[in-house]
């Protein structure tokens, strides 16, 4: 299947290291190679990958959902050149992965890395943490999905309007051009290509988590 990477267990099994991201094509794997450096982490307590956070995050969040067969994680430890964004299947141990691009207020120099989250309204920021999937609605960038944010980080995606969404400056041919993605306002972008996939495989009552390491 495109894009799929077959992972020996579900996510009670993944590591940070198994689910390494390859790039959609030659060229965007020569462009991985003049990625600009990556930012240096901000060290926390707890868990120590975003695998290790997101799997603490269902747990959590579980009364929340209405499923628990998948779950949406966005790495924002990698550059927006990469595959970033996976959608894990833990009836099957299988994942999909895709790019998607980040805030604005994220990434103020346009860099392709995130610097830092934000939950403050007006500061076109990514926001971190866990998000419950809700309904489908058809607004500026077409047919899009709304986010409920579930923790103090992300309490206010929906008066912010962080949702899921379809965006030119998320085509891989972006990454082809300029060896990054553009941004948004926060909001969880896609290509067009991508978006029915993700809408497909992330509906409404399942878990979506961003973080980065």
């Amino acid at each position: 299947m495109k894009r799929r990477h077959f992972i020996t267990a579900g996510l009670l099994g993944i590591t940070g290291a198994a689910y390494g991201l390859g790039s959609r094509s030659q060229a965007a794997s020569k462009t991985a190679a003049r990625l600009p450096a990556r930012p240096k982490p901000v060290l926390a307590a707890g868990p120590t990958t975003v695998i290790d956070r997101a799997k603490a995050a269902m747990a959590t969040h579980e009364s929340s959902l209405l499923h628990s067969d998948r779950i949406g994680i966005a790495d924002y430890s990698l550059h927006s050149a990469k595959e970033r964004f996976h959608i894990v299947d833990l009836t099957n141990g299988t994942t999909q992965s895709f790019l998607v691009a980040h805030g604005k207020g994220s990434d103020l120099g346009h860099t392709g890395w995130l610097q830092e989250f934000s939950n403050v309204p007006g500061s076109e920021a990514s926001s971190g943490g866990s998000y419950v999937v809700s309904e489908t609605y058809v607004g500026k960038h077409g047919t899009s999905r709304r986010l409920k944010g579930l923790d103090p980080s992300n309490n206010l995606a929906e008066a912010r309007a962080i949702v899921i969404h379809g965006a030119w400056y998320a085509e891989p041919e972006m990454v082809k051009s300029h060896g990054k993605l553009g941004r948004s306002q926060g909001c969880f972008a896609f290509s067009e290509s991508d978006l029915p996939v993700i809408l497909e495989r992330l509906g409404p009552g399942r878990l979506l988590y961003a973080d980065k390491i």
